[in-house]
């Protein structure tokens, strides 16, 4: 998928002279005596990729100094630390579609390193996320990421909680398809301290994130077409409320205000929680019994829908980037190829992820006729994608996130009202948009 122009010194000089796609076939290429460091994204989910390095290093000849492995947010202000001191020495990092605006300088457009035809076996529309302002700043990893909602299947099979909770509610206990449903069912499965009907990451972008595809199944907008905050609002106020009130029903884990997506990962797989929005790269986990006390017992639908109709599908994907300031462009060009050819991707979406290059999803789909769990995990996450919206297409989302979650927790929490906590995060929101002269 990637090609590096194969001799050391100056890509830019080989494009404008026209002879980079004469280098295609020599990836990964040759770099004895280089290294290339590196920061990454961790998490356990993670590594059977990362194994793979030891192979681009047995190929090339070079090596791969991991600097970090951070969540995405530990990364990003990891990264924000490195600009602000001038300290960009590294070449390779993990990149995703919501933090990639904020960088329009920090990283180097690929399609300067790769030839078109490789370029051209990813989906066109991952592509298209990871270009900005014409510059191609990721290659696409097999990590396309939009929610689907797995749940313990014996919980729908039991004849007596089908009786009770028919009685409470009024209708059938199946598998939810509206949050609404969602909400009635957490609270119903729900045993605390023992058991939970659901969860979700409640700081960070994690939880702007679900709220903000909360609100748009709700009927709402977080930007108005003017650019302004205007989550501030009824549909706000209802996407926040469905968080609040679980939290005040004691129907997720008190400590959910502090979780983000691992630990979400460890408490649906701990077998304590009976539904679980989530993203695919957590599918082949769920369902294995070395990782997970629910194996065998697990199933996949498509993300519910808010009270406008409309499916939750907040979007994005991540990625690998190569800096402006690395001094070995190509080496690290090679890596990031390697990292998503096929043969990387292969693994990922072997683990549930959604795959970025075409080929993969042919490969991916043909896997899934043998595997019934598979088969239906794909068909969910599909149905899901085909409502997927990335955030707002503003550089500042992360900026906008770092001020808006600490007033949603001050609503879970009931240290404010929904109404009060959105007035304050769009205030704040409204001046991060100024200060960046957005508005």
């Amino acid at each position: 998928m990637k090609k590096l122009l194969s001799g050391v010194a100056a890509g830019a000089v080989l494009l404008a002279c026209g002879i980079q796609a004469a280098f295609a076939a020599d990836l990964p290429g040759k770099f004895d005596g280089v290294t290339i460091d590196a920061k990454l994204i961790g998490g356990q989910q993670y590594e059977p990729l990362y194994a793979r390095i030891a192979e681009w290093e047995k190929a090339t000849g070079a090596k791969v100094n991991v600097l970090s492995k951070k969540n995405h947010f530990e990364l990003d202000k990891e990264i924000k630390s490195d600009i602000a001191s001038g300290t960009i020495s590294w070449c390779v990092g993990s990149n995703h579609s919501s933090f990639a605006p904020q960088y329009p300088d920090l990283y180097a457009d690929l399609n300067g390193l790769l030839p078109a035809e490789v370029i051209g076996e990813f989906v066109d529309a991952n592509i298209k996320s990871s270009t900005i302002d014409g510059k191609l700043v990721m290659l696409p990893r097999a990590q396309f990421d939009v929610s689907a909602l797995y749940y313990q299947k014996s919980l729908y099979a039991d004849e007596a909680k089908k009786t009770a909770f028919k009685a409470k509610y009024g209708y059938d206990l199946t598998p939810p398809d509206t949050w609404k449903q969602v909400a009635d069912q957490a609270e119903f499965f729900s045993d605390p301290p023992n058991f939970y009907g659901t969860q979700f990451a409640g700081k960070e972008e994690a939880i702007n994130g679900r709220f903000y595809e909360m609100l748009l199944a709700e009927g709402g907008e977080y930007l108005d077409a003017d650019g302004k905050p205007a989550f501030n609002s009824e549909a706000g106020v209802r996407a926040l409320d469905w968080f609040v009130n679980l939290y005040k029903a004691k129907a997720v884990p008190a400590g959910t205000t502090n979780y983000l997506w691992d630990e979400l990962g460890a408490g649906f797989a701990s077998g304590t929680i009976a539904v679980n929005l989530d993203w695919p790269g957590w599918a082949t986990y769920f369902n294995d019994p070395k990782s997970s006390k629910v194996a065998g017992n697990v199933g996949v639908k498509v993300a519910p829908a808010g009270s406008s109709g409309k499916r939750t599908g907040w979007s994005g994907h991540h990625g690998f980037s190569v800096t402006e300031s690395c001094a070995n462009k190509e080496a690290a060009a090679s890596l990031v190829w390697f990292l998503t050819n096929d043969d990387s991707q292969k693994i990922e979406a072997a683990n549930g992820t959604l795959p970025t290059r075409k080929a993969v999803w042919e490969w991916d789909l043909q896997q899934a006729e043998s595997d019934p769990y598979k088969k239906e995990a794909l068909t969910a996450f599909q149905e899901t994608a085909k409502g997927a919206f990335a955030v707002p297409q503003t550089p500042s989302w992360i900026e906008i996130s770092n001020v808006v979650y600490p007033e949603l927790q001050a609503a879970i929490l009931g240290d404010k009202t929904s109404k009060e906590a959105l007035d304050a995060a769009a205030e704040k929101a409204l001046q991060v948009l100024q200060d960046a002269g957005e508005l």
